[in-house]
């Protein structure tokens, strides 16, 4: 049995063509000969559910509750991402000239992070997948993260706060590709960009939320305890992390082959279901070749893993405006409290066009136009920006570089769409996209030294610029895939077969 088991697992790798003897599927298409083969037709299952009415509303019962329980993500993602640029923050309150930093050693301190979340992000989707437990690995790791944000507030020179953010970054790297695969596990293609959206929506909220928090820490714990408040801005959004990570513990949802506890047999079953309809296969046995690093065989060798990487690392650059927003309110002249809150409304926009954009893209099936309009708006902000000192103007150009985080997010989604199955490679390509886009927000630590403010005029050069080399790739890709679906539409017509998988554009 073993032999013939792992006969056909081999065989698969070499033929992904071949369907497994009475499995009743053929597999999804993850390479361009593949496109064209389409699930057989299955029983009609719900039956077992009650019925179709039943189903439906199982189904719906089923959402609701792992909404509730996935929305904690978007809590820790905002802890994540002010964990992460809080140094930004305390750069407006003494960090610099504390920790004696010179040159470009603050910049360092920012570009750091990424070299331990590029490392990790791969090895930790990998052992994600592998040990299907995201409720105690995720909320470990943001305890850990919680921990070093503390501790960079204890730091007295350069190399201490170094240390610390790679630590951090090292760290950090678990939560977004596993929590990016977490929702891929459970929710169909059509489902996930606005899922995905939420959960982004956490970063720009972050943005938000976290500048009026550093605004009420550093304007009120100066000298509490004798410890300047740029320390305080440290230890209290790391305590705040590490609390919600314990609560995460008793939230967050595993996948649902190790599930267990709030859903019973029957959800579960439904849960998987739902996952075989959406690409005609199932997410586990079905589709998993011989050991979980064929996947990331798999994912490497994809052509179309390594041009999504460089799109969004190009997008990434253009986004490092993020890293220094209080910095580019600052040129308004304003003082640093209203600085701060300047920098609020902006993410606040972007939040809610963000979701409009991603919950539009879900409707109506597509992406590149989702992505594409969001940046070019940015471009418009970028060109506002560097045409004029005008206050008002610079304000509202704000508001439209921070919207163009919309095209990051559902350009997210757009690649867990394209990497449907096997779910080892999907794990992989995730976070293989994600770290090796971080290339481009340790390019962008250097992209705003204060040499070039309070204009930043060749800053928001090289930003119009990699926005631009984004869409332009994104829009070949879209005529690749376009390309893909036209063959299999040709061949499904040539061998008389119902209409099968096909590419989101």
């Amino acid at each position: 049995m073993h032999a013939r088991r792992y006969g056909w697992l081999r065989a698969r790798i070499y033929n992904p063509l071949r369907p497994e003897p009475g499995s009743g599927y053929l597999p999804v298409p993850h390479e361009e000969t593949e496109v064209s083969q389409v699930p057989k037709a299955r029983v009609d299952g719900d039956q077992e559910f009650g019925g179709t009415e039943a189903r439906k509303a199982m189904e719906k019962k089923l959402l609701r509750k792992l909404d509730l329980r996935m929305s904690i993500l978007i809590v820790i993602y905002i802890l994540n991402y002010i964990d992460r640029n809080n140094a930004s923050a305390a750069r407006l309150r003494g960090f610099e000239a504390d920790l004696h930093l010179k040159g470009q050693e603050f910049n360092t301190i920012l570009s750091i992070l990424y070299v331990g979340y590029i490392i990790m992000q791969i090895p930790s989707n990998m052992f994600l997948n592998y040990i299907g437990r995201p409720s105690l690995y995720l909320p470990s790791c943001m305890i850990i993260w919680g921990t070093l944000s503390i501790l960079t507030g204890i730091t007295n020179n350069f190399t201490g706060a170094l240390l610390t953010r790679f630590f951090l970054g090292f760290v950090e790297a678990a939560f977004f590709p596993g929590a990016l695969f977490l929702l891929s596990k459970w929710y169909k293609r059509s489902e996930l960009g606005v899922r995905t959206a939420l959960l982004s929506c956490g970063s720009l909220i972050s943005n938000a939320f976290g500048t009026l928090l550093a605004s009420g820490i550093l304007d009120g714990m100066e000298g509490k305890m004798g410890r300047a408040a740029w320390r305080w801005l440290f230890y209290i959004e790391g305590a705040l992390t590490v609390f919600f990570a314990i609560l995460a513990i008793f939230i967050l949802p595993d996948f649902p082959a190790t599930t267990h506890g709030w859903l019973s047999p029957l959800e579960v079953r439904l849960a998987e279901k739902r996952m075989e309809e959406d690409v005609g296969v199932g997410d586990e046995d079905q589709t998993e070749p011989a050991g979980h690093m064929a996947g990331l065989v798999m994912a490497l060798t994809d052509w179309k893993v390594w041009w999504l990487a460089l799109a969004l690392t190009s997008m990434v650059v253009s986004l490092s405006f993020n890293a220094f927003f209080p910095t580019l309110s600052a040129t308004m002249g304003f003082n640093t409290t209203v600085t701060l809150l300047l920098c609020a409304p902006p993410w606040v926009f972007a939040t809610a066009i963000a979701f409009l954009d991603t919950r539009h893209s879900d409707k109506s099936g597509e992406r590149f136009y989702h992505v594409a309009v969001p940046l070019a708006f940015g471009i418009v902000g970028f060109i506002i920006a560097v045409s004029t000192m005008n206050t008002a103007a610079r304000y509202i150009s704000l508001f439209l570089m921070a919207q163009s985080y919309a095209g990051f997010i559902t350009f997210l989604t757009w690649v867990s769409n394209t990497f449907a199955r096997p779910p080892s490679k999907r794990a992989v390509a995730l976070a293989w996209v994600n770290a090796f886009s971080q290339l481009g927000n340790i390019a962008g630590s250097y992209v705003w030294p204060k040499g070039w403010g309070p204009t930043y005029r060749y800053s928001y050069a090289i930003c119009i610029s990699c926005n631009g080399l984004t869409i332009i790739m994104c829009l070949i890709f879209r005529w690749h895939l376009a390309r893909l679906n036209k063959k299999a539409e040709e061949r499904e017509a040539a061998e008389g077969r119902e209409k099968g998988y096909r590419y989101m554009l």
